[in-house]
C-alpha cells in the first residue's frame, strides 16, 4: 500500500504533505492560528503571534519558548535514565527489529509486552480501520519515542506523525533516521508537548497513545488535546500505560520508583508532576467527560506475567500493574 513516490523535502517530509496525501494542517501551539510556509525552507512561521516552527534536522520544533524551559530538567533526567538503562544502540539492525525483538537484550521482556500488545492491535483493531480506510490512514503517535510504531504505520501503508519531547538519535525523534532511510515517504516527526498538539483540529483517523498517556499531569487536558485532532468517527488508543484497579497501588508504585531511582541516579526522576497510572475510576471519568466507551483488550503476556497478582497475594504486596491495549471508537 506504500505510494513508491521518491521522497522530498516539502512533499513528504514537511507538513505539506506529500503529492498521494493531504496535507498536514499545522496550527501554532501559541496562539492556535493556522500556519503557513515562512520561506523555501520548510520552517512555519505564525504571523498572529510571530511563533516559529523551525525544522532542524529533519525535526519540526514546535515547544513553546516558556515550555522548553519548563521540561528541560524532565528531558535531562529522563535521558539520564534511559541511558543507563540501555536504551537505544548504534546499530540500525536494532530499531528495525522492534517492537519484536531486542537485539540489544537489555530490555527485552519490555519489548516482548510492546511487540505483544501491538501484534493485538494488527489483529483486532487495525482490520476493520484499513477496510474503512483503503488508501490508509492518518495516524497521529503520541509519544512516539524512536517512532517504531510510526515506522510499523507507514510500512501498512499509513500516514503518520510523531510527537515526542525527545529529539535524541538513540532513544528519540532522533533515531526514525534509520526507519526514514527505508521508506519511500518519510513521515513528520514534531518536538512538542502532548496538551499542545501543533496540528490543526479534525484531521486524524487514528490517534495513539504508544506507552505515553501516563506521563500527563491532567489526562482530561491531554485526552482532549489529541481528541480535538480526530476526525469522526476516529479511533483513540491507550496502549501499554500501566493500570491499577486500586489507587493507593499506584500511590504505592510511585513511592517505590521514587526511592529506587534517588538511591540509583540520585534524583526521584518526578521533576514534573505526571500522573504515571491509570484506574477503572480515572478512566470512567474520561468516558463520561468525553461521551466514549472504551474497549479493553489484554493481550497474552505469558505465564509468568499472568501469575504475577497471585504471587503478590501470596507475598502480601501491593497489586503489580498490569497493561491493556484500552481504545475507543469517537463518533461525537
Amino acid at each position: 500500500m506504500m505510494h513508491s513516490v521518491a521522497p522530498q523535502v516539502l512533499s513528504s517530509c514537511s507538513p505539506g504533505g506529500s503529492q498521494n496525501a493531504p496535507a498536514l494542517q499545522i496550527q501554532c501551539p501559541v496562539c492556535q492560528k493556522r500556519l503557513s510556509h515562512a520561506t523555501s525552507r520548510p520552517d512555519l512561521l505564525c504571523d498572529g503571534c510571530g511563533f516559529l516552527i523551525a525544522e532542524t534536522n529533519g525535526i519540526f520544533r514546535a515547544l513553546k519558548p516558556q515550555r522548553a524551559g519548563h521540561f528541560s530538567q524532565f528531558v535531562r533526567e529522563y535521558e539520564t535514565v534511559r541511558a543507563k538503562e540501555g536504551r537505544g544502540s548504534s546499530s540500525a539492525e536494532f530499531y528495525f527489529s522492534l517492537p519484536y525483538k531486542d537485539l540489544t537484550g537489555r530490555n527485552s521482556w519490555q519489548w516482548e509486552i510492546r511487540a505483544r500488545t501491538f501484534r493485538c492491535l494488527e489483529k483486532r483493531i487495525l482490520p476493520a480501520m484499513e477496510r474503512a480506510h483503503p488508501q490508509g490512514c492518518d495516524v497521529l503517535d503520541i509519544g512516539a519515542g524512536n517512532c517504531w510504531f510510526s515506522y510499523r504505520m507507514a510500512l501498512r501503508g499509513h500516514r503518520p506523525a510523531a510527537v515526542d519531547l525527545l529529539d535524541n538519535d538513540s532513544d528519540g525523534l532522533g533515531a526514525a533516521r534509520h526507519f526514514l532511510s527505508r521508506l519511500p515517504i518519510r513521515f513528520p516527526r514534531f518536538q512538542a508537548e502532548m496538551d499542545h498538539l501543533p496540528f490543526a483540529s479534525s484531521q486524524f483517523d487514528l490517534v495513539v497513545f504508544n506507552a505515553s498517556l501516563h506521563y500527563s499531569i491532567d489526562y482530561t487536558v491531554t485526552l482532549g488535546e489529541a481528541l480535538r485532532c480526530l476526525r469522526r468517527p476516529g479511533v483513540a488508543i491507550i496502549a501499554d500505560s500501566p493500570l491499577y484497579q486500586r489507587d493507593g497501588s499506584g500511590q504505592a508504585m510511585l513511592a517505590e520508583r521514587r526511592a529506587v531511582f534517588q538511591k540509583q541516579f540520585g534524583f526521584a526522576s518526578d521533576s514534573i508532576p505526571s500522573l504515571e497510572y491509570l484506574t477503572p475510576a480515572l478512566l470512567g471519568s474520561l468516558e463520561k467527560t468525553f461521551s466514549l466507551r472504551w474497549n479493553r483488550l489484554t493481550p497474552w503476556y505469558g505465564w509468568k506475567w499472568a501469575m504475577r497478582p497471585w504471587r503478590a497475594r501470596l507475598l502480601g504486596r501491593r497489586e503489580p500493574s498490569r497493561f491493556h491495549l484500552i481504545w475507543a471508537e469517537v463518533r461525537h
